[in-house]
Protein backbone atom coordinates (compact mmCIF):
# COMPACT_ATOMS: atom_id res chain seq x y z
CA UNK A 1 0.00 0.00 0.00
CA UNK A 2 1.37 3.46 -1.01
CA UNK A 3 1.46 5.73 1.87
CA UNK A 4 0.57 9.31 1.18
CA UNK A 5 2.20 12.49 2.52
CA UNK A 6 1.45 16.61 2.08
CA UNK A 7 5.42 16.77 1.40
CA UNK A 8 7.91 14.88 0.79
CA UNK A 9 11.69 16.15 0.95
CA UNK A 10 14.17 13.95 -0.73
CA UNK A 11 17.13 14.40 1.79
CA UNK A 12 18.23 14.62 5.39
CA UNK A 13 20.44 17.75 5.08
CA UNK A 14 20.09 21.40 5.91
CA UNK A 15 17.28 22.18 3.30
CA UNK A 16 15.36 19.13 3.34
CA UNK A 17 15.06 18.78 7.35
CA UNK A 18 14.19 22.97 7.24
CA UNK A 19 11.30 22.52 4.79
CA UNK A 20 9.78 19.02 6.24
CA UNK A 21 9.65 20.66 10.09
CA UNK A 22 8.33 23.86 9.28
CA UNK A 23 5.73 22.15 7.37
CA UNK A 24 4.86 20.07 9.92
CA UNK A 25 4.57 22.55 12.87
CA UNK A 26 1.92 23.85 10.85
CA UNK A 27 -0.06 20.58 10.69
CA UNK A 28 1.42 19.18 7.17
CA UNK A 29 2.06 15.63 6.95
CA UNK A 30 5.98 14.93 6.28
CA UNK A 31 8.33 12.98 5.73
CA UNK A 32 12.04 12.74 4.74
CA UNK A 33 13.84 9.98 2.84
CA UNK A 34 17.58 9.89 3.67
CA UNK A 35 20.01 7.01 2.77
CA UNK A 36 22.99 8.12 4.90
CA UNK A 37 23.25 10.18 8.71
CA UNK A 38 20.79 13.06 9.34
CA UNK A 39 22.39 16.21 8.60
CA UNK A 40 23.86 15.68 5.25
CA UNK A 41 27.08 17.48 3.87
CA UNK A 42 26.82 20.55 6.84
CA UNK A 43 27.10 18.37 9.73
CA UNK A 44 29.07 14.57 8.38
CA UNK A 45 31.38 16.19 5.84
CA UNK A 46 31.22 19.91 5.90
CA UNK A 47 30.78 22.78 7.63
CA UNK A 48 30.46 21.29 11.48
CA UNK A 49 33.65 19.08 11.01
CA UNK A 50 35.34 21.68 9.25
CA UNK A 51 34.87 24.10 11.96
CA UNK A 52 36.05 21.63 14.92
CA UNK A 53 39.66 21.15 12.98
CA UNK A 54 39.62 24.90 12.06
CA UNK A 55 39.29 25.65 15.86
CA UNK A 56 41.81 22.98 16.79
CA UNK A 57 44.36 24.94 14.40
CA UNK A 58 43.58 28.14 16.10
CA UNK A 59 44.48 26.51 19.38
CA UNK A 60 47.94 25.86 17.69
CA UNK A 61 48.33 29.04 16.91
CA UNK A 62 47.35 30.26 20.60
CA UNK A 63 49.75 27.56 21.77
CA UNK A 64 52.80 29.10 19.23
CA UNK A 65 52.17 32.61 20.24
CA UNK A 66 51.67 31.50 23.91
CA UNK A 67 55.50 31.72 25.35
CA UNK A 68 55.26 36.03 23.79
CA UNK A 69 52.54 36.58 26.43
CA UNK A 70 54.44 34.45 29.72
CA UNK A 71 52.96 31.34 29.14
CA UNK A 72 55.27 27.80 29.40
CA UNK A 73 53.20 25.08 28.07
CA UNK A 74 55.43 21.97 28.12
CA UNK A 75 54.35 18.63 26.56
CA UNK A 76 51.66 20.55 23.52
CA UNK A 77 52.18 17.15 21.53
CA UNK A 78 49.06 17.05 19.28
CA UNK A 79 47.04 13.68 18.89
CA UNK A 80 45.02 13.37 15.75
CA UNK A 81 43.69 10.25 16.29
CA UNK A 82 42.31 11.74 19.62
CA UNK A 83 40.89 15.12 17.76
CA UNK A 84 39.16 12.45 15.38
CA UNK A 85 37.56 10.48 17.77
CA UNK A 86 35.98 13.10 19.68
CA UNK A 87 34.72 14.96 16.94
CA UNK A 88 33.08 11.88 15.43
CA UNK A 89 31.47 11.28 19.03
CA UNK A 90 30.06 14.96 18.24
CA UNK A 91 28.68 14.05 15.06
CA UNK A 92 26.97 11.04 16.04
CA UNK A 93 25.78 13.12 19.04
CA UNK A 94 24.37 15.69 16.64
CA UNK A 95 22.94 12.33 14.40
CA UNK A 96 21.47 11.37 17.58
CA UNK A 97 19.57 15.26 17.97
CA UNK A 98 18.35 15.66 14.50
CA UNK A 99 16.69 11.77 14.02
CA UNK A 100 15.06 13.13 17.98
CA UNK A 101 13.60 16.44 16.08
CA UNK A 102 12.22 14.47 13.04
CA UNK A 103 10.57 12.57 15.86
CA UNK A 104 9.23 15.14 18.10
CA UNK A 105 8.07 17.35 15.26
CA UNK A 106 5.71 14.08 13.97
CA UNK A 107 7.73 14.26 10.69
CA UNK A 108 8.65 10.86 9.42
CA UNK A 109 12.38 9.49 8.48
CA UNK A 110 12.37 6.99 5.18
CA UNK A 111 15.62 4.97 4.95
CA UNK A 112 16.87 4.78 1.83
CA UNK A 113 17.22 5.74 -1.79
CA UNK A 114 14.76 7.74 -3.62
CA UNK A 115 13.74 7.66 -7.26
CA UNK A 116 10.45 9.23 -9.07
CA UNK A 117 8.36 7.01 -10.28
CA UNK A 118 5.75 9.81 -11.87
CA UNK A 119 5.27 13.55 -10.58
CA UNK A 120 3.96 12.60 -7.35
CA UNK A 121 5.03 9.21 -6.60
CA UNK A 122 8.64 8.15 -5.16
CA UNK A 123 10.10 4.49 -4.98
CA UNK A 124 12.41 3.60 -1.60
CA UNK A 125 13.21 0.06 -2.32
CA UNK A 126 10.45 -1.97 -2.94
CA UNK A 127 8.00 0.72 -1.70
CA UNK A 128 6.33 3.77 -3.18
CA UNK A 129 5.24 7.19 -1.33
CA UNK A 130 3.19 9.65 -2.90
CA UNK A 131 3.40 13.62 -2.18
CA UNK A 132 1.21 16.76 -2.96
CA UNK A 133 4.67 18.60 -2.57
CA UNK A 134 8.03 16.72 -3.68
CA UNK A 135 10.90 18.59 -2.48
CA UNK A 136 14.34 17.57 -3.91
CA UNK A 137 17.40 18.43 -1.39
CA UNK A 138 19.89 16.07 -2.47
CA UNK A 139 23.02 18.36 -2.08
CA UNK A 140 26.00 17.41 -3.87
CA UNK A 141 29.20 15.42 -3.66
CA UNK A 142 32.86 16.61 -4.40
CA UNK A 143 34.09 15.97 -7.69
CA UNK A 144 37.43 13.79 -8.92
CA UNK A 145 39.00 15.11 -11.91
CA UNK A 146 39.45 12.64 -14.91
CA UNK A 147 43.00 12.51 -14.64
CA UNK A 148 45.27 9.26 -14.64
CA UNK A 149 45.18 7.81 -11.17
CA UNK A 150 43.05 10.11 -9.57
CA UNK A 151 41.59 7.58 -7.34
CA UNK A 152 45.18 7.83 -5.74
CA UNK A 153 43.76 10.84 -4.11
CA UNK A 154 40.90 11.82 -1.63
CA UNK A 155 38.26 14.13 -1.64
CA UNK A 156 37.35 16.75 1.44
CA UNK A 157 35.16 13.80 2.55
CA UNK A 158 38.25 11.44 2.37
CA UNK A 159 39.78 14.41 4.64
CA UNK A 160 37.63 13.60 7.39
CA UNK A 161 38.35 9.89 7.50
CA UNK A 162 41.96 10.22 7.47
CA UNK A 163 43.27 8.46 10.92
CA UNK A 164 46.17 10.04 10.96
CA UNK A 165 47.83 13.61 10.45
CA UNK A 166 49.40 13.32 6.76
CA UNK A 167 53.05 14.24 7.09
CA UNK A 168 53.06 16.07 3.52
CA UNK A 169 49.79 16.82 1.76
CA UNK A 170 49.35 18.30 -1.60
CA UNK A 171 45.75 20.28 -1.84
CA UNK A 172 44.20 20.64 -5.46
CA UNK A 173 41.91 23.50 -6.13
CA UNK A 174 41.42 27.19 -5.47
CA UNK A 175 38.45 27.46 -3.74
CA UNK A 176 37.07 28.05 0.03
CA UNK A 177 37.43 24.28 0.84
CA UNK A 178 41.38 24.06 -0.86
CA UNK A 179 42.24 27.55 1.45
CA UNK A 180 40.14 26.03 4.59
CA UNK A 181 42.39 22.77 4.33
CA UNK A 182 45.45 24.18 3.26
CA UNK A 183 45.60 26.58 6.62
CA UNK A 184 44.50 24.01 9.24
CA UNK A 185 46.47 21.30 7.92
CA UNK A 186 49.85 23.36 8.19
CA UNK A 187 48.82 24.59 11.63
CA UNK A 188 48.63 21.07 12.59
CA UNK A 189 52.01 20.34 11.14
CA UNK A 190 51.42 19.23 8.23
CA UNK A 191 53.90 20.20 5.31
CA UNK A 192 51.91 21.75 2.70
CA UNK A 193 51.35 22.51 -1.32
CA UNK A 194 48.75 23.99 -2.41
CA UNK A 195 48.52 23.93 -6.51
CA UNK A 196 46.00 26.53 -8.42
CA UNK A 197 45.60 26.25 -12.11
CA UNK A 198 44.58 30.01 -12.33
CA UNK A 199 47.18 33.27 -10.40
CA UNK A 200 45.35 32.83 -7.72
CA UNK A 201 42.39 31.81 -5.55
CA UNK A 202 38.74 32.34 -4.55
CA UNK A 203 38.34 34.14 -7.75
CA UNK A 204 35.09 35.09 -6.93
CA UNK A 205 36.07 36.90 -3.72
CA UNK A 206 37.27 40.52 -3.69
CA UNK A 207 40.69 41.06 -4.79
CA UNK A 208 41.79 42.38 -1.31
CA UNK A 209 40.43 39.10 0.14
CA UNK A 210 42.78 37.40 -2.63
CA UNK A 211 45.76 39.12 -2.30
CA UNK A 212 45.85 39.43 1.55
CA UNK A 213 45.11 35.67 1.68
CA UNK A 214 48.15 34.81 -0.40
CA UNK A 215 50.25 37.08 1.01
CA UNK A 216 49.22 35.38 4.72
CA UNK A 217 49.05 31.99 3.78
CA UNK A 218 53.16 32.49 2.29
CA UNK A 219 54.40 34.13 5.19
CA UNK A 220 53.28 30.90 6.97
CA UNK A 221 54.94 28.29 5.12
CA UNK A 222 52.60 27.13 3.19
CA UNK A 223 53.58 26.56 -0.90
CA UNK A 224 51.48 27.89 -3.30
CA UNK A 225 52.37 26.80 -6.65
CA UNK A 226 49.83 28.97 -9.45
CA UNK A 227 49.11 28.29 -12.95
CA UNK A 228 49.99 24.52 -12.42
CA UNK A 229 47.40 21.66 -13.84
CA UNK A 230 47.56 18.40 -12.73
CA UNK A 231 48.40 15.62 -15.36
CA UNK A 232 48.51 12.62 -13.83
CA UNK A 233 49.76 11.24 -10.15
CA UNK A 234 51.57 7.84 -9.22
CA UNK A 235 52.70 5.77 -6.26
CA UNK A 236 55.93 4.97 -6.09
CA UNK A 237 58.27 2.37 -4.83
CA UNK A 238 58.63 4.02 -1.36
CA UNK A 239 54.72 3.95 -0.80
CA UNK A 240 54.54 7.96 -1.65
CA UNK A 241 52.67 10.06 -4.14
CA UNK A 242 54.33 11.69 -7.26
CA UNK A 243 52.06 14.44 -8.76
CA UNK A 244 53.01 15.13 -12.91
CA UNK A 245 51.70 18.29 -14.40
CA UNK A 246 51.35 19.53 -17.39
CA UNK A 247 53.99 21.90 -17.51
CA UNK A 248 56.90 19.55 -16.40
CA UNK A 249 56.66 19.86 -13.23
CA UNK A 250 56.44 16.99 -10.48
CA UNK A 251 55.57 17.18 -6.69
CA UNK A 252 57.41 14.40 -4.94
CA UNK A 253 57.32 12.46 -1.61
CA UNK A 254 53.33 13.07 -0.68
CA UNK A 255 51.62 11.27 1.89
CA UNK A 256 48.60 12.56 0.64
CA UNK A 257 46.59 14.83 -2.12
CA UNK A 258 43.58 15.81 -1.79
CA UNK A 259 41.36 17.37 -4.99
CA UNK A 260 39.63 20.04 -3.93
CA UNK A 261 38.58 21.19 -7.84
CA UNK A 262 34.52 21.72 -7.13
CA UNK A 263 31.04 20.07 -6.41
CA UNK A 264 28.55 18.41 -8.49
CA UNK A 265 24.55 17.73 -7.15
CA UNK A 266 23.38 14.62 -6.64
CA UNK A 267 20.76 14.28 -9.24
CA UNK A 268 22.04 11.54 -11.44
CA UNK A 269 20.59 8.58 -9.34
CA UNK A 270 16.81 10.74 -8.54
CA UNK A 271 14.99 9.44 -11.75
CA UNK A 272 14.05 12.78 -13.00
CA UNK A 273 13.22 11.66 -16.19
CA UNK A 274 10.23 9.95 -14.64
CA UNK A 275 9.05 13.15 -13.32
CA UNK A 276 9.82 15.45 -16.11
CA UNK A 277 12.10 17.66 -13.70
CA UNK A 278 14.64 19.74 -16.16
CA UNK A 279 18.48 20.12 -15.16
CA UNK A 280 21.16 21.95 -16.23
CA UNK A 281 24.17 20.77 -18.46
CA UNK A 282 26.08 19.84 -14.84
CA UNK A 283 23.35 18.89 -13.73
CA UNK A 284 22.08 20.99 -11.25
CA UNK A 285 17.90 21.46 -10.77
CA UNK A 286 17.32 25.44 -11.56
CA UNK A 287 14.52 27.44 -9.73
CA UNK A 288 12.53 30.60 -9.93
CA UNK A 289 12.88 33.18 -6.89
CA UNK A 290 10.28 30.93 -5.23
CA UNK A 291 12.58 27.66 -5.19
CA UNK A 292 9.76 26.01 -8.05
CA UNK A 293 11.12 23.61 -10.67
CA UNK A 294 9.62 23.07 -14.22
CA UNK A 295 7.26 20.87 -12.68
CA UNK A 296 4.19 22.15 -10.22
CA UNK A 297 4.68 20.92 -7.38
CA UNK A 298 8.09 19.86 -7.58
CA UNK A 299 10.54 22.39 -5.69
CA UNK A 300 14.25 22.39 -5.18
CA UNK A 301 16.56 23.80 -2.22
CA UNK A 302 20.15 23.83 -1.41
CA UNK A 303 23.16 23.17 -3.06
CA UNK A 304 21.38 20.93 -5.74
CA UNK A 305 19.93 24.01 -7.14
CA UNK A 306 23.86 25.10 -7.43
CA UNK A 307 23.01 28.46 -5.58
CA UNK A 308 24.92 29.98 -3.18
CA UNK A 309 25.98 26.39 -1.31
CA UNK A 310 25.32 27.78 1.97
CA UNK A 311 23.89 25.79 4.87
CA UNK A 312 22.20 28.78 6.24
CA UNK A 313 20.93 29.64 2.52
CA UNK A 314 19.33 26.04 2.45
CA UNK A 315 17.67 26.43 5.81
CA UNK A 316 16.29 29.75 5.01
CA UNK A 317 14.84 28.66 1.30
CA UNK A 318 13.54 25.65 2.56
CA UNK A 319 11.66 27.71 5.96
CA UNK A 320 10.02 30.22 3.13
CA UNK A 321 9.26 27.33 0.94
CA UNK A 322 7.07 26.15 3.82
CA UNK A 323 5.85 29.24 4.72
CA UNK A 324 4.47 30.02 1.43
CA UNK A 325 2.80 26.53 1.07
CA UNK A 326 1.33 26.03 4.31
CA UNK A 327 1.74 28.97 6.59
CA UNK A 328 -0.25 31.95 4.33
CA UNK A 329 2.56 33.49 2.91
CA UNK A 330 2.15 33.76 -0.48
CA UNK A 331 5.08 35.29 -0.74
CA UNK A 332 7.14 34.14 0.89
CA UNK A 333 10.83 33.72 -0.50
CA UNK A 334 14.41 33.84 0.26
CA UNK A 335 16.07 37.08 -0.91
CA UNK A 336 19.57 35.54 -2.34
CA UNK A 337 21.13 39.41 -2.36
CA UNK A 338 23.66 40.16 0.61
CA UNK A 339 24.33 36.91 1.75
CA UNK A 340 26.75 37.20 4.44
CA UNK A 341 29.35 34.48 3.91
CA UNK A 342 32.69 33.25 5.88
CA UNK A 343 35.59 31.36 4.76
CA UNK A 344 37.46 29.69 7.97
CA UNK A 345 41.02 30.21 6.56
CA UNK A 346 43.48 31.37 8.46
CA UNK A 347 43.18 34.16 9.16
CA UNK A 348 39.22 33.85 7.85
CA UNK A 349 37.50 36.11 5.90
CA UNK A 350 34.01 37.66 6.15
CA UNK A 351 32.46 39.25 2.72
CA UNK A 352 28.88 40.13 2.12
CA UNK A 353 28.22 42.23 -0.89
CA UNK A 354 29.49 43.16 -4.39
CA UNK A 355 33.53 43.22 -4.66
CA UNK A 356 34.82 46.39 -5.88
CA UNK A 357 35.55 45.05 -9.22
CA UNK A 358 31.62 44.16 -9.36
CA UNK A 359 30.43 47.52 -7.89
CA UNK A 360 31.99 49.23 -10.54
CA UNK A 361 30.98 46.78 -13.43
CA UNK A 362 27.43 47.76 -12.23
CA UNK A 363 27.47 51.78 -10.82
CA UNK A 364 30.51 52.97 -12.94
CA UNK A 365 32.30 56.00 -11.38
CA UNK A 366 29.50 55.68 -8.57
CA UNK A 367 31.01 54.02 -6.49
CA UNK A 368 33.59 54.81 -3.77
CA UNK A 369 35.88 52.69 -1.64
CA UNK A 370 37.17 53.05 2.32
CA UNK A 371 39.68 50.26 3.33
CA UNK A 372 42.52 50.00 5.72
CA UNK A 373 45.55 47.40 6.67
CA UNK A 374 46.48 46.97 9.78
CA UNK A 375 48.19 44.72 12.84
CA UNK A 376 45.74 43.86 15.36
CA UNK A 377 46.97 44.65 18.88
CA UNK A 378 46.66 40.56 19.45
CA UNK A 379 50.23 40.79 17.52
CA UNK A 380 51.45 43.65 19.59
CA UNK A 381 53.49 41.05 21.98
CA UNK A 382 53.36 38.18 19.39
CA UNK A 383 57.00 37.23 17.17
CA UNK A 384 54.36 36.18 14.62
CA UNK A 385 52.76 38.64 12.70
CA UNK A 386 49.52 38.66 10.90
CA UNK A 387 47.53 41.71 9.40
CA UNK A 388 43.77 42.51 8.88
CA UNK A 389 42.40 44.40 5.92
CA UNK A 390 38.86 45.98 5.54
CA UNK A 391 37.02 47.03 2.68
CA UNK A 392 33.66 49.10 2.63
CA UNK A 393 31.95 49.61 -0.99
CA UNK A 394 29.61 52.56 -1.22
CA UNK A 395 27.72 54.07 -4.12
CA UNK A 396 26.44 57.78 -4.52
CA UNK A 397 24.58 59.62 -3.91
CA UNK A 398 24.18 58.50 -0.30
CA UNK A 399 26.98 56.27 -0.25
CA UNK A 400 24.78 53.32 0.24
CA UNK A 401 26.98 50.47 1.69
CA UNK A 402 26.46 47.85 -0.73
CA UNK A 403 29.86 45.38 0.00
CA UNK A 404 32.01 44.84 3.22
CA UNK A 405 34.82 42.65 3.39
CA UNK A 406 36.78 41.59 5.96
CA UNK A 407 39.77 39.62 6.58
CA UNK A 408 41.65 39.33 9.70
CA UNK A 409 41.31 37.72 13.74
CA UNK A 410 37.76 37.71 14.45
CA UNK A 411 36.50 38.41 10.51
CA UNK A 412 33.90 35.37 10.72
CA UNK A 413 32.25 36.85 14.17
CA UNK A 414 32.82 40.65 13.32
CA UNK A 415 30.55 40.06 9.95
CA UNK A 416 27.02 39.10 10.99
CA UNK A 417 25.77 42.34 13.02
CA UNK A 418 26.95 44.15 9.70
CA UNK A 419 25.37 42.10 7.92
CA UNK A 420 22.18 43.09 9.26
CA UNK A 421 23.09 46.87 9.34
CA UNK A 422 24.23 46.50 5.09
CA UNK A 423 21.03 44.33 4.96
CA UNK A 424 18.94 47.17 6.10
CA UNK A 425 20.98 49.54 3.74
CA UNK A 426 22.82 51.07 5.88
CA UNK A 427 24.98 54.22 4.78
CA UNK A 428 28.95 55.40 5.82
CA UNK A 429 27.35 57.98 7.43
CA UNK A 430 25.01 55.41 9.66
CA UNK A 431 28.86 53.29 9.99
CA UNK A 432 30.53 56.67 11.18
CA UNK A 433 27.48 57.40 13.84
CA UNK A 434 28.55 54.47 15.45
CA UNK A 435 30.38 54.74 18.75
CA UNK A 436 33.08 52.57 17.81
CA UNK A 437 34.24 49.61 20.80
CA UNK A 438 37.96 50.23 21.68
CA UNK A 439 40.16 48.12 21.76
CA UNK A 440 38.85 45.99 18.53
CA UNK A 441 39.50 45.46 14.81
CA UNK A 442 35.50 45.73 14.15
CA UNK A 443 35.65 49.84 15.61
CA UNK A 444 37.77 50.12 12.44
CA UNK A 445 34.87 49.81 9.99
CA UNK A 446 33.24 52.52 11.88
CA UNK A 447 35.77 54.85 11.75
CA UNK A 448 37.21 54.86 7.76
CA UNK A 449 37.86 57.94 6.26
Amino acid sequence: MTQHYDVISIGGGSGGLAVARRAAAYGARCAVIEQGPLGGTCVNVGCVPKKVMWYAAEVAHALRDAPDYGFNVPGSEFNWTYLREAREVYIRRLNGIYRTSLSDGNVDEIKGFAQFFDKKTIAVGDRTYTAEHVVIATGGHPVIPAVAGAELGITSDGFFKLNQRPGRVAIVGGGYIAVELAGLLHALGSEVTLILRGASFLSRFDAMLRETLMEEMLNQGINILSGVSPNSIERVDDGSLTLHCCEGQQITRMDCLIWAVGRAPNTASLSLENAGVKTDPRGFIPTDEYQNTNIPNIYAVGDVTGRTALTPVAIAAGRRLADRLFGNQPDSRLDYNNIPTVVFSHPPIGTIGLTEDEAHDIHGDGVKIYQTRFAPMYYALSAHKGHTAMKLVTVSPRETVIGCHIIGLGADEMLQGFAVAIKMGATKQDFDNTVAIHPTSGEELVTLK
